[in-house]
């Protein structure tokens, strides 16, 4: 035994090799000096969890959950790896969202862990100062002010101040006629957080605003010009709940909302920017969120890998699939196109400025460039997607290809590629997924 110390960096006066552990002063090579070892596993690698179908359905948190994120903590309640969760969700302010999942998985979890579908609206500076119409539900004019919005009205706000516009419900119409009680300015923009509560109220009313360039206080004109700018989160068709079928989510607001506007026009419905699963951004804008624990945490290794872990093949998968296709173009020294490609249609809070000619868009000042080179995808069978629905669906590859493609849910501007709805690993939980992570990257804690 004595013939280990003079290797060792520092002798100690405690000669019980039980008491030198106790008291927190082993060598982690050789379990006897005085050297307080910081050796510990640094991970080059970080997790994207989804939310709904993935750790809870509902308000029911999923029981594999909280097994998994046993294993991501130590004893501290610090993670040992970068996790991020990137959630469709849009009806709450994001330190709600983490206090909630804080509360599921019974670890601690910050703000800065969360990203929500309307968290890259902080970047379009442009419409701030603008008198923007949300809608959605849950707080949304607290939700818009949080994010930079500084002039803000709602759907309620405007059938309060026009109330012979809201007449599906019979009895909510006014009972006697009556004129605009209200002065709201003109709306210059609509943001569409998720899906509202009373459906034909909302459609009814941005239909009118974006027929009205903004002014409800006159008709429906024809669309001679393009309309004001809309800007939408979320757009998951379906989204799993308690119920033993998926639930309508604000995509099929969106498809609703599109063939509205088309057939009362003629005219496609346009977006200024699509945020939230599967665009590119929101991933990119989690590879900062994760690259920044990184850093917080002072791990020296730089994260080069991401894995999303998600229960949904047309929004968790094609978005992870999608963004792993841009880092590989990037790897390939085609960064310049891919991103500019991606900035053109959505963005990220994301502050570090990326190298000078790297972008020419004008929001590109705000990117960081990425240092991660892949992002895995990972399906979980506790959600919407169901294996066994699948594997009858596979009985005929050609007909299951074309039953796909015709039945793309995906939303109407993300074209079908057979390629991006197809996950790197099937498992059947996010416990599952987190073991087969860990083996993969060789990661002990």
């Amino acid at each position: 035994m004595k013939g280990l110390l003079p290797f060792c960096r520092g002798l100690y006066t405690l000669s019980n090799p039980q008491a030198r552990r106790k008291a927190g002063v082993v060598c982690s090579q050789c379990g006897f000096c005085g050297t307080v070892s910081n050796r510990k596993p640094q991970p080059r690698f970080g997790l994207l969890f989804d939310i709904d179908g993935v750790l809870v359905r509902g308000r029911m948190p999923i029981p594999a959950a909280k097994k998994a994120f046993q294993k991501l903590v130590n004893s501290q309640g610090q993670f040992v790896v970068p996790v991020v969760f990137v959630t469709n969700a849009g009806n709450c302010l994001r330190q709600k969202k983490a206090d909630q999942m804080s509360h599921v998985l019974g670890v601690p979890i910050t703000m800065d862990q969360i990203i929500m579908s309307h968290s890259p609206l902080r970047m379009f500076k442009k419409y701030h100062d603008k008198c923007v119409l949300v809608s959605g539900q849950g707080p949304v004019l607290d939700i818009a002010k949080n994010l930079g919005f500084e002039n803000v009205v709602s759907i309620d706000m405007l059938r309060e101040s026009f109330p012979l516009l809201d007449m599906v419900d019979h009895n909510r119409r006014p009972k006697l006629p009556s004129a605009a009680v209200g002065h709201l300015p003109n709306v210059e923009a609509v943001i569409l957080f998720g899906e509202p509560i009373r459906w034909e109220t909302h459609l009814q009313l941005i239909v009118d605003v974006l027929l009205t360039h903004g002014n409800l206080s006159g008709a429906h004109h024809s669309p001679t010009r393009a309309h004001l700018p809309l800007l939408a989160c979320n757009m998951d068709l379906l989204w799993m709940a308690e119920a033993l079928s998926p639930r309508f989510g604000h995509g099929t607001f969106l498809v609703c909302l599109e063939n509205i506007y088309k057939k009362i026009t003629g005219r496609d419905l346009k977006y200024e920017a699509l945020m939230g699963k599967p665009s590119e951004l929101t991933y990119h804008f989690a590879e900062y969120l994760i690259r920044d624990q990184a850093i917080e945490r002072q791990w020296k290794h730089p994260v080069t890998s991401l894995y999303a872990i998600g229960d949904n093949l047309m929004t968790d998968i094609y978005g992870a699939n999608l963004y792993n296709r841009y880092l590989e173009e990037r790897v390939k020294g085609r960064s310049h196109k891919a991103l500019t490609k991606m900035a053109a249609t959505t963005t990220t809070t994301t502050t570090a400025s990326p190298q000078e000619g790297e972008l020419d868009h004008p929001w590109a000042g705000e990117l960081a460039l990425p240092s991660a080179t892949s992002c895995k995808s990972l399906l979980v069978c506790t959600g919407v997607y169901n294996p066994s629905t699948e594997a009858a669906a596979s009985s005929s590859s050609s007909a299951n290809q074309h039953i796909r493609e015709n039945v793309f849910h995906g939303h109407r501007d993300f074209r079908f590629d057979p390629e991006l709805v197809e996950p790197d690993h099937v498992v059947l939980d996010v416990n599952e997924a987190v073991d087969l992570i860990f083996h993969k990257e060789n990661f002990v804690p």
